[in-house]
């Protein structure tokens, strides 16, 4: 994948993340923005990155409750020991597929540690190769459990979203949870390292499909990536899964 390839964080906005107007808290989407960032910068310089600065943050328009995020960023500017990452949040309906700029902004990061990294040239028209959806995430402390890495619940529930998102995607309905098979957590993933997920439609019939997710790790300063879990997972229109007899709402 080229240095300067674009990262994709992916989120759903649910009534935890909403302020009372029923729309995306802005400290979430600015704490989504910064991450995205960050993982960009250290993807592109391998290197351990913090924030210096924030340039031109603005929220254009609401992220509505049930809608898909997407906060995209990429390196757009150079320095010596710093990195300028633009980012932009998209919110896009799950049922229409209609997609809406609602913000964005031009993150300063500056590497950590001697001696300086060397960057790689700076490639504007670097094109991202097409294929298969990724979605990532940074691991943080507030994420890990008593061993200090991340805790299963978590990463199974990170697998459901990507799953769900994916699924959503695909067909543009209102979907739920409806089943899980053969899910592992093979390695345990650490906090500072990227959470990467990676979706497969495998099919489905009767308003139902099957996505199968893949879990891996990566660590930012090497670029390696490992496997660290994955499984199946079972999408299904809401009306179908209502009990025999109940009536829709």
């Amino acid at each position: 994948m080229p240095a300067n390839s674009p990262v994709r964080l992916f989120d759903i906005v649910t009534p935890g993340s909403t302020n009372h107007h029923g729309t995306l808290f802005g400290g979430i989407g600015l704490a989504h923005m910064d991450k995205v960032a960050f993982i960009a910068a250290a993807r592109f310089g391998r290197a351990d990155f913090v924030t210096a600065s924030c340039e031109r943050i603005d929220f254009a328009a609401p992220c509505r409750l049930g809608d898909i995020v997407t906060v995209e960023g990429r390196v757009v500017r150079r320095g010596r020991r710093s990195l300028g990452v633009a980012v932009k949040l998209l919110a896009e309906a799950p049922l229409t597929g209609e997609v809406r700029h609602c913000g964005g902004g031009l993150f300063s990061m500056v590497a950590l540690g001697e001696p300086a990294p060397v960057f790689p040239a700076l490639v504007e028209d670097e094109v991202e190769p097409e294929g298969e959806l990724r979605m990532v995430d940074l691991v943080l402390p507030g994420l890990t459990g008593q061993g200090g890495r991340m805790a299963a619940g978590r990463s199974i529930d990170a697998m459901a979203r990507a799953a769900w998102i994916a699924a959503t995607r695909a067909t543009r309905q209102a979907l739920q949870l409806a089943e899980s098979r053969d899910v592992v957590l093979e390695q345990p993933i650490a906090p500072g390292e990227v959470m990467e997920l990676v979706p497969r439609l495998e099919g489905g019939a009767g308003g139902a499909c099957w996505v199968a997710v893949e879990l891996r790790a990566e660590d930012v300063l090497s670029g390696v990536q490992r496997r660290c879990g994955g499984g199946r997972f079972r999408l299904a229109a809401a009306a179908a899964l209502a009990p025999a007899g109940a009536v829709a709402a």
